[in-house]
């Protein structure tokens, strides 16, 4: 990924003419760069489709459920280095997340969500979609999960 490499982000992708819909690419790209066996999720919803800063990409964030823990692995060392796995708790902590206001070309100042995890930082896109799935687990924004279709 040119724009975004050895970043901390979720599995996604371009919608391909043979998906159904953008839930089913989503499921496609996971499949595709951590091996994620589709059948084993079960779609709760949306988080808020936003685009991104650098590429202006637009972003279908979903939110899916599974039984089990999935079973992931590198199935595209192209596009993906490594699979971490972040404890709720310590994303939930103080020491955690931080915010900062950039000025952003074109746009204006902008919030942008960090989330220093040990060994990394995850921020951008993912810090921000993080960031409102955890409003919405702990219920400290008063939505409820919507969002993409």
């Amino acid at each position: 990924m040119r724009h975004h490499a050895h970043e901390v982000s979720f599995p996604g992708g371009r919608r391909d003419t043979t998906d159904p819909d953008l839930w089913h690419t989503a499921v496609r790209e996971a499949e595709e760069e951590v091996g994620l066996d589709p059948t084993s999720v079960i779609q709760l919803g949306g988080l808020d489709r936003f685009s991104t800063i650098g590429s202006r990409t637009l972003i279908h964030p979903f939110v899916a459920v599974s039984e089990t823990v999935p079973e992931v692995t590198i199935a595209s060392p192209q596009e993906v280095e490594a699979i971490i796995r972040v404890p709720l708790a310590e994303l939930l902590s103080d020491e955690v997340w931080r915010e900062e206001i950039w000025g952003i070309r074109d746009s204006g100042p902008r919030a942008l969500t960090f989330f220093e995890i040990e060994g990394d930082t995850i921020w951008g896109a993912t810090g921000s979609m993080l960031r409102q799935l955890l409003a919405i687990v702990t219920d400290t924004d008063g939505s409820i999960l919507g969002g993409p279709g």
